[in-house]
């Protein structure tokens, strides 16, 4: 069991920092660019049926995705469960 808890607090870091990395304006062909991709490859297979379950709320011009969110109170209450 504390495998897994550490794997879910491993994973729920990743989506911090892809959640950080996501309102940092990263060029294109820079070194966080592909440090990007990596979190996006790891996180996006989880957070994607997520998305469509629970949609970004439109706030004016703009969306506000509560999935990461959401996705880690859910790792957390799981990983205190075990």
């Amino acid at each position: 069991m504390n495998a897994i808890r550490t794997i879910i607090d491993l994973y729920v870091l990743v989506l911090i920092a892809r959640i950080i990395l996501e309102w940092i304006p990263i060029s294109y062909g820079h070194p966080l660019e592909r440090v990007k991709r990596g979190l996006r490859a790891v996180t996006d297979p989880v957070l994607i049926p997520l998305r469509r379950v629970i949609p970004p709320i439109r706030a004016g011009g703009m969306a506000i995705d509560l999935s990461p969110l959401i996705l880690i109170i859910g790792l957390q209450l799981l990983s205190r469960n075990l």
